[in-house]
């Protein structure tokens, strides 16, 4: 099963967060769990990282699956923006991550759960 881990676990992993450290590990070890992130959120981590954060943040990402975005997910993330945008404050790069999360079976792992309201894609709060 994929797991899909939100920027923001991934950043604060980075930060020094030991809770998203330990989320990070729990998960890399589990059996049958593949983590991923989708591609706005590699996005997102890499063109905002520091100077010297690259060599860290480039290692990390090195050890999840990055899920490129597809028509089908371009198609199903723009539905779900419509209908979460107003409501919960959801934007594109959440709406895409929890397509991703819908169309492949996987779930979201993120501390931003609100952004995450869409019945068809499964998240919980990373700690």
């Amino acid at each position: 099963m994929r797991v899909y881990v939100d920027s923001d676990v991934l950043i604060w992993h980075l930060r020094g967060e030991r809770k998203a450290t330990a989320i990070l590990r729990r998960l890399a070890g589990t059996e049958r769990l593949e983590l991923w992130t989708g591609a706005m959120q590699r996005a997102e981590i890499v063109f905002f990282m520091r100077p010297d954060e690259e060599t860290a943040t480039l290692s990390l990402l090195s050890r999840v699956k990055t899920q490129p975005v597809t028509q089908p997910i371009v198609d199903l993330a723009g539905a779900f923006y419509r209908r979460w945008h107003r409501s919960h404050g959801i934007d594109i790069n959440d709406a895409l991550l929890a397509a991703s999360a819908a169309t492949t079976g996987g779930k979201i792992v993120t501390q931003n759960i609100k952004h995450y309201p869409m019945p068809d894609a499964v998240a919980e709060k990373a700690w």
